[in-house]
């Protein structure tokens, strides 16, 4: 008698950046480690990597999107490893690690010691000209707070440091930080959801600044010499990174890299380009939850008439996009996905010359808030950041623009938007230098926006989906804006999308 052939499922992949391409490895990977499972990865556009995209211009090393990961999330690093990319990982150039705030016309250092929004050192801030005497003295009574009586409310971020440190810290320093990372409003986005961590200090401590202290002085106790802040990614916080790593990580390719290597690990026949999702159509409820050679669960109807019939799919997609697909067969969870805000954000990239370097102050950039009155939220001095982005002597900035605060600049042409550009940067740094080049970069609703009651909505999202196990969701909309973030969910989703056609049991018992 032989035995029987365990029937191979077939699981989709919907989208083809960093969280899609992770989800698909990990399922390749299942496969080839003996799951009876056939992936299939589905892009609509004609590359892969999403906003993930380097470009070598005469010697410069160009992002038109991130640029780097935070090192204090280990899953993008630990993911480069296993791809055999640990040789290129490149830290952030710390020693010279400084970022400005553009306050009345000039470029002012963050202080010294600043975790983010939280004072950890008494003089820098005494002597900064960023805040007023009466934010000084509101940090000083912030040292007396008490924990919350609600400590299940969720608020704005702009109504938290508020509370804690005054007008003049939200407005200088923590609304234009976060408008530099989630191209968001301060007034919109959800504290517990944004700043997670000083949430949770608030509701132990009370006093965010007695918190931090604690907190660094368990780490001095572990031999560890700073604190953690939780912030995303940024051009730069004014926060210290753990003794012997770096802040913020990338590739010394640039972080296609990654991309690149993770297309590789997938067979060509497996990946689908230029294929726009129409329709998801469930099966009919009988074959649902088949474990046997069952009729097949969903039905995948793509541009040109091409349909794909598949067990499960993993949605790598941003929320709206699942919202679309989902809607038909499930209002509310549609309804629930499609009420995740985004917004549009422009990286302006341009390379100098030689000898200009020297003409821009040290350090990883500004950021300029909202009251300046300037389109550019924040420029990174990427020569600054990194070695080996822009050859000796020259220079490489990146601009950013858009967000919810100004999504119209998207509609401007290339030649527009880089003559304004240039005409800031003079304004703000006196620096006159015509680029060798410049790349623009638009991404239209690219940046998922955590307003509040966010972490409410993701677990009423999470609940709905239990409906449908085969079904799973991965992305920047959900629990965290970075690079390691996507890669988490991404594995997360894959091992879901196992999960539910019970292949991990199979993978277990051959193993």
């Amino acid at each position: 008698m032989t035995n029987p052939v365990t029937p191979r499922r077939r699981i989709a992949v919907l989208g083809g950046g960093i969280s899609g391409l992770t989800a698909a490895y990990v399922l390749a990977k299942a496969r080839r480690a003996g799951a009876p499972i056939e992936e299939l990865l589905i892009e609509a556009r004609d590359r892969l990597g999403g906003v993930i995209w380097t470009e070598q211009v005469e010697g410069f090393v160009s992002e038109a999107g991130p640029d780097s990961f935070l090192a204090e999330k280990p899953e993008a690093a630990a993911l480069c490893r296993e791809l055999g990319l640990g040789d290129s990982l490149l830290g952030s150039n710390d020693r010279e690690r400084r970022t400005y705030i553009l306050h009345r016309g000039r470029l002012v250092s963050l202080p010294d010691g600043l975790m983010l929004l939280v004072p950890t050192r008494i003089w820098p801030m005494v002597t900064t000209r960023l805040l007023p005497l009466r934010s000084k003295l509101a940090m000083a009574i912030e040292w007396f707070a008490s924990p919350p009586e609600n400590q299940t409310a969720d608020e704005s971020v702009s109504s938290f440091v508020r509370r804690h440190f005054g007008d003049a810290m939200l407005e200088n320093i923590a609304d234009p930080l976060l408008a530099g990372v989630y191209g968001g409003d301060s007034v919109a986005l959800s504290v517990r959801s944004v700043l997670p961590r000083f949430w949770e200090m608030e509701r132990k401590y009370g006093s965010l600044t007695r918190a931090t202290l604690r907190a660094m002085r368990q780490r001095r106790r572990a031999d560890q010499n700073t604190v953690d802040t939780g912030c995303p990614d940024s051009a730069g916080t004014g926060a210290s990174s753990l003794r012997g790593q770096p802040l913020f990580m990338t590739l010394k390719g640039g972080l296609q890299q990654l991309t690149e290597k993770l297309a590789e690990c997938l067979e060509e026949s497996r990946v689908r380009l230029g294929q726009r999702v129409m329709a998801i159509e469930p099966a009919p409820p009988a074959s649902v939850g088949a474990t046997g050679p069952a009729a097949d669960t969903y039905r995948i109807r793509c541009e040109w008439n091409t349909t794909y019939h598949v067990d499960a799919i993993v949605l790598a997609m941003p929320a709206y996009e699942c919202s679309r697909l989902l809607a038909p067969f499930d209002p509310s969870l549609g309804e629930l996905l499609g009420a995740i805000p985004y917004s549009s954000s422009m990286t302006v990239s341009l390379g100098y010359g030689a000898g200009t370097r020297g003409e821009l102050p040290p350090g990883f950039g500004f950021l300029v808030p909202q009251k300046e009155r300037w389109r550019m939220l924040a420029c990174t001095f990427v020569h600054g950041k990194f070695h080996h982005r822009a050859p000796e002597g020259k220079a490489l900035l990146r601009c950013f623009l858009g967000g919810s605060r100004d999504p119209e600049v998207l509609n401007l042409n290339d030649d527009e938007v880089v003559s304004m550009v240039q005409r800031e940067l003079i304004e703000i740094l006196n620096f006159t230098r015509e680029p060798l080049f410049y790349r623009v970069c638009r991404w239209p609703s690219s940046m998922a926006q955590y307003a509040v009651g966010h972490a409410e909505r993701v677990q009423r999202i999470q609940v709905q989906l239990e409906r449908y196990p085969r079904l799973s969701l991965a992305g920047n909309a959900y629990s965290g804006i970075g690079i390691s973030d996507c890669v988490r969910t991404g594995r997360a989703a894959a091992q879901r999308a196992l999960e539910g056609l019970g292949v991990s049991r199979v993978l277990r018992a051959k193993h």
